[in-house]
């Protein structure tokens, strides 16, 4: 699988090795059990699956 460079890269950790390689970021977080700051960037610094899910639950909580 070909996955190119990205020249702007949302994460704000610039000096992060994996800033603008895509896929390699995707793969340390698949690997931590998190999610990249471009999938995620309402996350109060807790880049966590359950946080992931309670952020959205309250979202959607918002609108019901």
């Amino acid at each position: 699988m070909s996955c190119p460079n990205v020249t702007e890269c949302a994460c704000p950790k610039i000096t992060c090795p994996n800033h603008g390689k895509c896929c390699d970021c995707v793969k340390k977080h698949r690997d931590t059990d998190s999610l990249p700051f471009c999938l995620f960037p309402d996350n109060g610094g807790d880049k966590s699956n359950y946080n992931h899910y309670v952020v959205l639950k309250k979202r959607f909580e918002k609108e019901a």
